[in-house]
């Protein structure tokens, strides 16, 4: 039975989180933690769910790897120098790092893993790929992890076929229309009432353009993914970013 606590637990993914792993087979909620406590309600955990927010995440991930909890981290916020600092906490010399594992997943929704995986299959063939996310106004955070972990994916699979930069002749931008750029790829953030969570990649060549789009209305599509992110990390040492491993795409051609 694998002892479970959430960080978190009073906001809507920490919420449900906590009602998954209730329901999932071999898991329990052991403990929550919200603004009332502290992350010492977790001491007796095998894994900690943090659903947090950017500011309080690498607190939270710290002190669980102090103390020997395998970690799944649903909080958006690790740019490479964050998941470079926490690859450090759980390198061989740290009292933890050959047994800890720490799951950084930018979205739970196997549907959004699947659609990050088709647009990095699809990014070879095109010349042009620019990225769309829309979310609800109160998030902190732009861009989302979903869509720097989408465009570091593409990115990836263009420099292994050897693909050319992405054409665009903007030579007068002062108002930063053309959205940020995450590793060559241009990113353009969207925030308004009555969004959750969405995404699509736009792919174009000449005489011809491919969108690629994942929805997520509710929230619930993400515990699926989180219940296979908790069983994983059990016995999965070392930083692991993405949920792809825990579906075993990571396996696939």
């Amino acid at each position: 039975m694998i002892q479970v606590g959430v960080i978190g637990a009073a906001g809507k993914m920490g919420t449900l989180a906590c009602e998954a792993v209730e329901a999932a087979d071999g898991m329990q909620l052991a403990a929550t933690v919200t603004e009332d406590n502290s992350v010492d309600e977790l001491a007796h955990v095998d894994v900690a769910v943090d659903f947090t927010h950017p500011g309080a995440v690498m607190d939270h991930v710290s002190w669980c790897v102090a103390q020997g909890i395998d970690v799944v981290a649903g909080t958006s916020g690790f740019t490479q120098d964050r998941l470079d600092t926490v690859a450090g906490w759980l390198s061989t010399d740290s009292p933890h790092g050959d047994h800890v594992g720490v799951l950084v997943v930018p979205n739970l929704s196997i549907g959004a893993v699947l659609m990050m995986r088709f647009a990095a299959q699809a990014a070879r063939f095109f010349e042009s790929v620019e990225i769309v996310e829309l979310h609800h106004p109160t998030k902190l955070d732009a861009p989302s992890g979903t869509s720097i972990r989408t465009a570091q994916l593409i990115a990836s699979a263009r420099a292994q076929a050897g693909s050319p930069a992405i054409p665009d002749a903007t030579s007068d931008d002062e108002l930063g229309a053309r959205g940020a750029t995450v590793e060559g790829i241009p990113v353009h953030s969207i925030r308004a009432r009555g969004l959750v969570a969405h995404q699509e990649v736009l792919l174009g060549n000449a005489g011809e353009t491919l969108t690629i789009r994942h929805d997520m209305p509710d929230r619930v599509a993400a515990m699926t993914g989180l219940v296979a992110a908790v069983r994983y990390v059990v016995g999965h040492p070392g930083l692991t970013v993405g949920l792809e491993s825990a579906l075993g795409l990571d396996t696939e051609a």
